[in-house]
């Protein structure tokens, strides 16, 4: 599939399958994050793969939801703001950094043929205290990842001509 079409399959899953989800599929999606770019390649990332039931419940505190609770696996993206880029004004580049390889994990589970969905309306202090995240560390993003239990409805989208300026792209 191209990239494109990899694209406009991506959608957020709210729904998933009891299935387990296979340990080199997870593999192949970490490698994807692993090599994401991120500012002066500091990486100022971590990321929890939760499948253990223990763990599962501590993750779903953070964020009650029904749907939430179908997915097998959580990966919670952590930011380490001692380990992120600052540009010279002051501007901190790890969300920039964090929505980037999360990005990545979502596009490389659906060339796996799974589902995620993006989480950050979550409890982040409840989230903190429940797997003990030390304080430099910031929880940002929880990614529920599965195989999809139902199809996803219609994106809406912009126009292209509505977040673009192509007129920049004729020849003059």
């Amino acid at each position: 599939m191209d990239f494109l079409e990899l694209v406009k399959n991506r959608y957020s899953c709210r729904n998933y399958k009891g299935q387990a989800v296979e340990n080199e599929k997870l593999k192949y999606i970490m490698e994807c994050v692993r090599l994401a770019p991120s500012a002066v390649n500091r990486q100022p990332w971590h990321f929890r793969i939760i499948v253990d039931d223990d763990r599962r419940k501590l993750i779903q505190q953070c964020y009650d939801r029904d749907w939430f609770r179908t997915a097998p696996v959580y990966i919670l993206a952590s930011i380490l703001h001692n380990e992120e880029w600052v540009r010279g004004d002051g501007k901190h580049h790890g969300d920039i950094d964090i929505a980037i390889a999360v990005e990545h994990l979502c596009l490389a589970a659906t060339a796996q043929g799974l589902g995620t969905c993006w989480v950050c309306n979550f409890d982040a202090e409840a989230c903190r205290a429940a797997f003990s995240l030390p304080p430099h560390e910031e929880p940002a993003v929880i990614i529920p990842i599965g195989y999809p239990a139902s199809e996803p409805s219609e994106k809406k989208r912009k126009t292209l001509d509505t977040i673009a300026d192509l007129h920049s792209t004729e020849s003059r």
